[in-house]
């Protein structure tokens, strides 16, 4: 498994797939932080290069087949280009990320040999079953709010995701 994206929706889904088991999960990150978050998360393995250096680093680390499962969690070009040539022949690339201007070539997608699948998370079914991992502790997604501000500075919680300061910022309501 890859994870494109090193924000709380990468993150998470690097928690998603050390819960469904997978036996390797590759997440593509440059921020420390969220590198040893990831790890912590389940993450076997960070690759920081991007674009055709992250692929080629990829394919190594996959002996040059490339990843089984690739989830795309940033929503632009370059992540799901990267999202593509990082899934193998026949693989399964899920996105995530909101789409923003994203485009893909009919015939790039027809040669990749990979299946597509995207779109807002079903939240509500798994929902109980999450609930109760967290309640045991089992995990702990919280751990993406790395800042914490009050409602009045949302627009400085707002900056500090953008700035890449923070991964998610809590707005406390006093």
């Amino acid at each position: 498994m890859v994870v494109v994206g090193d924000g709380a929706v990468g993150l998470m889904g690097v928690l998603a797939a050390k819960q469904m088991r997978a036996e390797r999960i590759i997440a593509m990150s440059r921020h420390k932080t969220r590198q040893d978050l990831a790890l912590e998360f389940g993450a076997t393995d960070i690759v920081s290069e991007r674009g055709d250096a992250g692929v080629a680093r990829v394919k190594e680390l996959t002996k040059g087949i490339g990843a089984d499962s690739v989830l795309e969690c940033v929503g632009t070009q370059e992540a799901m280009t990267q999202a593509l040539q990082c899934a193998r022949p026949g693989g399964s690339i899920g996105f995530v990320g909101v789409p923003h201007e994203v485009s893909l070539d009919g015939e790039t997608l027809f040669w990749s040999q990979a299946s597509m699948q995207g779109g807002p998370a079903p939240v509500r079914r798994f929902l109980p079953h999450l609930l109760d991992l967290v309640l045991r502790r089992e995990i702990q997604p919280g751990k993406v709010f790395d800042l914490t501000l009050p409602l009045t500075d949302v627009a400085e919680g707002y900056r500090a995701m953008d700035e890449r300061r923070a991964i998610k910022t809590l707005l406390t309501v006093t």
